[in-house]
């Protein structure tokens, strides 16, 4: 589209307290943004082997940074020995250590390990371990399923629009919005999810599924809104968590929304927002309908003329592609930086659908159309050469892509990014704890299809 994006207005915040009184006497209070800390990434140190000054070569030695970096220095210790045994004390813990170094090539037999210390703590740590992993896994199952589709917050500290000031408001201004939380807990559908501020009833956000049957399946979508003194007079503003991608013609990487209901494009009739009629609950169910769709290609009005021409369908064909990647990358962007409040949401969804998602990825990378529903009950299975059989008796066709390389017969980008993407989204399902054994198995048994 051709519409310019601009950039989020900044401003001061206030504070609305429960009840519509109550916000009016403390719009005074400021929301504070946290900022995100960095991963750290540790090094481990590595073993080195020790020579005698007459076994040093004659060449000049040149140190070398890196293996300086990762040197133990633990045999520090030793310089000061004086060689008196009677200042020496038993170590318990290093002599377990000279044990399992010593028998860490040995098969021992069946009761052994009971007799040897090391063994059995090394075999609690196992256990206490596994213990924990199921833990953690119980855990995310169960506040997923207790995750509502809407609720009530305290307040938003990562919010786009927290330090935007809404302004001097009114009581109807709060009936109103109290409103359209009320239509939201009661009609949203399965697929959208809705968080509100307690003390700052002009923020929502809303995290969308993706559709089947579009390249936006099984993602999730993540939209702030911002609800303005001239609420309902004028629609609220909405920002998109893009993460930096452009994945549809509607929705910019600067986080615009480019929607008629919002004004933010042109549009007539029931298009345009109506204070009377037009609610949060539309505006959310339209962008899942009308932007999250099968052939987001045509979304650009420049494009729509071409929906029936062969060229065109090919050109929404690499766009779905794309589209593809961009949504893969932006579940590795929530699944690392879950949006405040949305946490549970991320872990569960992504545990649940991750063996669908991948499948998907497998799926495509046989040269399968983007978009093309991947049936759940499907176990597809693959050999050497990368051709699939099914154990379902599932009837869904497969939509061949009219191209699955370029003219001069070279790989395509698509395949060499997808696989890519589909390790790192098998990692992090692992770590959820998603079905990914299958999965495991074949990239222990061979590698993914050649393209």
């Amino acid at each position: 589209m051709d519409t310019e994006c601009r950039g989020p207005q900044q401003g001061g915040s206030s504070c609305w307290a429960t009840g519509a009184a109550a916000w009016s006497s403390s719009q005074q209070k400021r929301q504070r943004c946290e900022g995100s800390s960095s991963d750290q990434v540790g090094s481990s140190t590595s073993a080195s082997v020790q020579m005698t000054e007459s076994e040093l070569p004659d060449t000049d030695y040149v140190e070398n940074e890196e293996e300086d970096y990762y040197m133990d220095d633990d045999d520090d210790d030793c310089d000061d020995d004086n060689g008196d045994d009677s200042e020496y004390e038993f170590d318990e813990a290093d002599f377990n250590q000279q044990l399992a170094d010593k028998f860490d090539d040995l098969d021992l037999p069946p009761g052994v390990e009971a007799t040897v210390p090391w063994l059995q703590k090394l075999a609690a740590n196992d256990e206490q371990d596994g213990a924990s992993d199921e833990l953690v896994e119980d855990e995310i199952t169960r506040k997923y399923k207790a995750f509502q589709q809407f609720y009530t917050v305290q307040n938003f500290s990562d919010h786009h629009y927290a330090n935007k000031s809404v302004g001097k408001t009114s009581r109807e201004w709060a009936k109103r919005i109290q409103h359209d939380w009320k239509l939201l807990e009661k009609d949203l559908p399965a697929s959208i999810f809705v968080r509100v501020a307690e003390d700052r009833m002009d923020l929502l956000r809303a995290a969308i599924i993706g559709p089947k049957g579009t390249p936006y399946h099984d993602g999730l979508f993540f939209f702030d809104a911002h609800f303005t003194s001239n609420y309902p007079s004028e629609p609220p503003l909405v920002y998109y968590h893009s993460g930096g991608l452009r994945l549809n013609p509607n929705l910019y990487n600067c986080g615009k929304v480019c929607l008629s209901l919002l004004g933010t494009w042109s549009g007539s009739g029931c298009e345009k927002w109506n204070s009377a009629h037009s609610t949060m609950l539309q505006v959310l169910v339209s962008i899942q309908a009308l932007i999250l769709n099968e052939k987001p290609y045509f979304n650009e009005p420049g494009y729509a003329g071409s929906a029936n021409t062969a060229t065109g369908q090919q050109h929404s064909v690499e766009y779905n592609k794309n589209t593809f990647l961009h949504s893969c990358r932006t579940m590795l962007y929530s699944l690392r930086r879950p949006p405040e409040h949305f946490g549970d949401l991320v872990a569960g969804h992504f545990r649940e659908r991750g063996r669908t998602i991948l499948a998907a990825c497998k799926h495509y990378l046989e040269g399968n159309m983007v978009g093309s529903e991947v049936p759940e009950e499907e176990e597809v299975e693959y050999d050497g050469t990368g051709a699939s059989s099914s154990s379902s008796s599932s009837s869904v066709p497969k939509k061949q892509e009219v191209m699955r390389v370029d003219p001069l017969g070279r790989r395509t980008q698509f395949i060499d990014n997808l696989k890519t993407l589909f390790e790192d989204l098998l990692m992090e399902f692992n770590v959820k704890g998603a079905d990914t054994r299958k999965f495991l198995e074949d990239k222990v048994k061979k590698n993914l299809p050649a393209a």
